[in-house]
């Protein structure tokens, strides 16, 4: 490249780096606030129980504000895929506050969902507007859905590695212009530093001692990693069929929220405890130290697909490390690995397997837990991918490559039967 070219693309250069500044900076400035809520939330429930029996006028509010405001911005994450593979209207900006208000309502009355899908939507709702403002054409617009994702996870979080690939893994068997791939890393990291601005943290995880590998530790790990798959599958099949039973049963979209937030209500009381509302970080915490019960994981996965099947907000990706935990935790009692490592593979294979990410898994694992625990993590996301079926958290996700390919021959045709 000669010193001409270089010249004539110096505008161009400074202008994506304005970019992703911008979209760096509102997205981490967005996620951090958020946090600073939900932490508010989360405590004025926990410091008032009776207030869960307000679940079903939470889901009212969310329901009829996402009817009357934001029949589009309603897809969530699903939304901004759509519109990268097949670009229509930019993504609306209400998306924002809509999918915040109801997050916030939902952790306040505790419905049992996650908070990823808020920062990404928050992020990929502020990212589309500057297609707009830089009259961006649609291989941009591409671009820029990509940031905005990747802004979001990496600010949600404290993982910019893992968000920035994240959000190219997400869209990896569609188009990816060549550029989007330092943008990605750099819009990550300036939100992730946003965030840090804001003196807002993120919670930590350790995994005190990993073991040597050897065949014992090989075998072990298959073993956990293919039931981490099938938690995955088994997740994903839930959120998507509560959803399908909802709209099927309810034609009047607010009320489904209203009614699942009276069942949730009814279930969290008769339970007698608050273990599987909220987000659960001090259950995924506690079960890198202490043996969970084996139904842990199998009750958050019911709690939060009917949750965000019935209409509340929130996310699947912090459930996925509470089920993913909980899992790895209770089968330390049976497995003879350290309980920190089977926690810490399955908070990320889990992941893996829902969202067909095990690079961007492996990587957030390793800036989570230290990258001593790689070789662990990375086996773990991988064989959860294999094993968690074509079906992920997200139905317009394209899903190809290895796996799908495997299935195809498995079966001798098209794998979409998982």
């Amino acid at each position: 490249m000669n010193s001409f070219t270089i010249k004539k693309n110096i505008p161009l250069i400074l202008q994506w780096i304005l970019i992703c500044s911008l979209i760096g900076i509102l997205s981490g400035s967005a996620s951090a606030f958020f946090l600073v809520t939900l932490e508010y939330m989360t405590q004025t429930r926990i410091a008032n129980n009776w207030i869960i029996w307000l679940l079903p006028i939470g889901g009212l509010l969310i329901g009829l504000s996402y009817h009357y405001c934001g029949k589009t911005a309603v897809k969530g994450n699903n939304l901004l895929l759509e519109e990268y593979e097949n670009p229509q209207k930019t993504i609306p900006l209400i998306m924002a506050p809509l999918v915040l208000f109801g997050t916030l309502i939902t952790h306040l009355f505790g419905g049992s969902a996650g908070r990823e899908g808020t920062a990404v939507q928050m992020g990929g709702a502020i990212a589309d507007q500057f297609t707009r403002i830089f009259s961006l054409d649609n291989s941009d617009r591409k671009t820029i859905l990509i940031l905005g994702i990747s802004a979001g996870f990496a600010s949600i979080f404290g993982t910019p590695l893992a968000g920035a690939l994240f959000a190219l893994e997400l869209v990896l068997f569609s188009k990816i212009s060549f550029k989007s791939f330092p943008l990605s890393f750099l819009t990550a990291y300036i939100a992730y530093f946003t965030v840090e601005f804001w003196h807002v943290k993120h919670t930590q995880y350790a995994i005190p001692f990993v073991p040597v590998i050897s065949l014992a530790t090989f075998f072990w790990i298959t073993i956990v990693s293919v039931l981490f798959g099938l938690a995955a599958l088994l997740f994903s099949r839930s959120t998507h069929l509560w959803g399908k039973l909802f709209s099927k049963a309810i034609t009047y979209p607010p009320l489904r929220p209203f009614l699942g937030g009276i069942i949730l209500a009814i279930a969290f009381y008769f339970i007698g405890s608050s273990k599987y509302t909220g987000l659960g970080v001090p259950i995924i915490v506690n079960a890198f130290s202490v043996a969970n019960a084996p139904y842990d994981f199998l009750l958050k996965i019911l709690f939060t697909g009917f949750t965000l099947g019935a209409g509340f907000k929130g996310g699947e990706v912090t459930p996925l490390f509470f089920v993913g935990a909980t899992l790895g935790s209770a089968l330390s009692l049976v497995v003879p690995l350290p309980i920190a490592l089977l926690a810490g593979m399955g908070f990320v294979a889990v992941f893996s397997g829902a969202t067909h990410t095990p690079i961007a898994c492996t990587v957030m694992g390793m800036e989570l837990f230290g990258i001593e625990s790689g070789v662990f993590i990375g086996l773990a996301c991988v064989i959860a991918y294999f094993s968690s079926g074509s079906m992920g958290i997200y139905s317009t996700q394209i899903v190809k490559g290895p796996k799908y390919l495997l299935y195809q021959k498995m079966k001798r045709k098209p794998a979409d039967f998982l």
